[in-house]
Order: structure tokens, then C-alpha cells, then sequence
């Protein structure tokens, strides 16, 4: 899959950062040549927002970049970043960062979610999605709805060929009822099917199990190229997607998704209680 816009910006944006700062150049000089807020610099410094070809000229001049290749590289990924990401026609309903998490997601090599309330957007059914948005956002409209339920079910198609999907559900995911009883059987006739994919780890854990850790919902994406460090999510109370760079938070992130993932049931097991609640729920 083609590297797309958000991943791009977040590349460019780290490339700058790493430019300024071997200049010793303080955020706020930079900003005051560019004639912009430093905070205006900082979303370009972390790929939050895109480069103008204008501002990278100028940043180029004051970082000391002559070679012709590299200015021309960082200039295509500077016009690459303006493009607009594949969730366009839905930006004006995501909260703020959601738009940026999914263009990094697209660009995953794998995608590590522990969830606590509601299953994974990345494998819900559009009733499933449909149902969780109406409840969620009563001022939305049928058309808005429908909209952002297409968005939801569109996400599995753009993940990076072959990346790795591992999930992590608390129990309370699969026994909340989202929607009409139909509704909710297909859902967890999908999540088992999904479960069942090579590239996709689902476990459960128990809400009678020994939790080793108490936490939030939250994702942790990696990419291929190491020039990409891994990126860790998490929601905000008004369904903001909000972003985690900083190492030590991100390694804080794996961790304890690492002992969440040895507490929780294996595969095999996750497998058979999905099963058991389809039973249950149909009958």
C-alpha cells in the first residue's frame, strides 16, 4: 500500500525537528522567521498538521540544507502531506485526532488495542457501528450515522497489507449489548470470524480473572520502517483520539499491554467463549 498523508507529515515533521534542533534553533526563533504561532510549528514538527512548500523553503535556508536532493525529497513529502486522507468525506464528523490516528493506522505494520467498553472499531459490523454512534451521539443525524458507520467498516481495508492486529477485550465488551439481540449475534459471529484470521490475535480477559494492571482503553501502533517509532492512543472523554510520542509513555503503553496479553485467555479459549455467548444470546 502507498505510504499515505498522515505518515508522511509525521515523517517530515521529525525530520525538521531533528534539522532545528542540530542548529540549536529554539522553537519559538523558527516560528517568528515563519511569521506563525510556535504552536503552529509544533503540530508541523509532530506531523499534526502539513508543510507549506513556502515554510519548508524558509526552514531549509535557516537549517542549512543546500543539497538539491534532499530539499526536493522533503519537498515531495511536503506536497504528498497536503493530500487528504481516505476518511475526507467524514472529517467534518470525527472528533479532533481522529482523522490523524486513522492515516497512521492505514500505515501500521501492526496494531496492538486493549478495549474495555465497546468492541474494536476496527472489527465492528456497520449495524454494530451504527448502533454505538446513535447511542453515543444522540444530536447526529440517520444520513451522519450512516456515514460514520460506512467509516468504521472501511478501516479494515485500508490496513497495510499483511499487518498484525492483536486484541485485547475486557469480558464486559462481548456481554454489553449494543443495538437489537440480531445486531448484536452478528457481531460476535464477525468478531469470531475475525478471530480466525492468521494475522489477528483476539483474547478475553475475564472479568473474574486477577487483573495485573488496571487501565483505560488504549492502541499502540508500530510501522516497518524504523524511521517510524511506534505512536500509543488513547480516547478522550469526548471521543478525541489523543496521541502518545513520547518514548518512555509508549514503552509504558507496551508494557503493560504485555501483561495484560499474559493474564488474558488464549486464543483458543477466547475462541470458545465467544461461541457460548452466540449460543447464549440466540437462544
Amino acid at each position: 500500500m502507498q505510504m499515505g498523508p498522515t505518515i508522511r507529515r509525521r515523517r517530515l515533521g521529525t525530520d525538521l525537528r531533528r534539522l532545528r534542533e542540530a542548529r540549536s534553533l529554539r522553537l519559538e526563533d523558527v516560528a517568528a522567521r515563519l511569521e506563525v504561532a510556535p504552536s503552529t510549528l509544533s503540530r508541523i514538527e509532530t506531523g499534526k498538521a502539513p508543510t507549506r512548500t513556502s515554510y519548508l523553503s524558509v526552514m531549509l535556508d535557516l537549517y542549512g540544507v543546500d543539497d538539491p536532493g534532499q530539499r526536493e525529497r522533503m519537498a515531495d513529502m511536503a506536497r504528498e502531506g497536503q493530500r487528504k486522507g481516505w476518511w475526507a468525506q467524514c472529517d467534518d464528523l470525527l472528533a479532533s485526532g481522529v482523522g490523524s490516528y486513522l492515516g497512521l493506522e492505514a500505515a501500521a505494520c501492526a496494531v496492538r488495542s486493549f478495549v474495555v467498553d465497546l468492541v474494536p472499531g476496527l472489527v465492528q459490523t456497520r449495524a454494530y457501528a451504527s448502533a454505538v454512534y446513535a447511542a453515543s451521539r444522540p444530536e447526529l443525524t440517520a444520513d451522519q450515522v450512516k456515514r460514520l458507520a460506512w467509516l468504521q467498516t472501511r478501516r479494515p481495508e485500508m490496513l497495510a497489507d499483511g499487518a498484525e492486529l492483536h486484541l485485547i477485550l475486557d469480558e464486559a465488551v462481548l456481554r454489553r449489548t449494543v443495538g437489537t439481540t440480531h445486531v448484536m449475534i452478528a457481531q460476535l459471529q464477525h468478531l469470531l470470524a475475525v478471530a480466525g484470521r492468521p494475522s489477528t490475535t483476539v483474547q478475553v480477559l475475564r472479568l473474574a480473572s486477577l487483573r495485573p494492571v488496571l487501565s483505560d482503553s488504549f492502541t499502540v501502533l508500530s510501522f516497518a520502517d524504523q524511521a517510524d517509532p511506534d505512536v500509543g492512543y488513547y480516547d478522550g472523554v469526548r471521543g478525541q483520539a489523543i496521541r502518545q510520542e513520547r518514548e518512555s509513555e509508549v514503552r509504558a503503553m507496551r508494557h503493560v499491554f504485555d501483561q495484560l496479553r499474559r493474564a488474558a485467555m488464549t486464543p483458543t479459549d477466547t475462541a470458545k467463549v465467544i461461541a457460548k455467548l452466540i449460543a447464549h444470546v440466540g437462544g
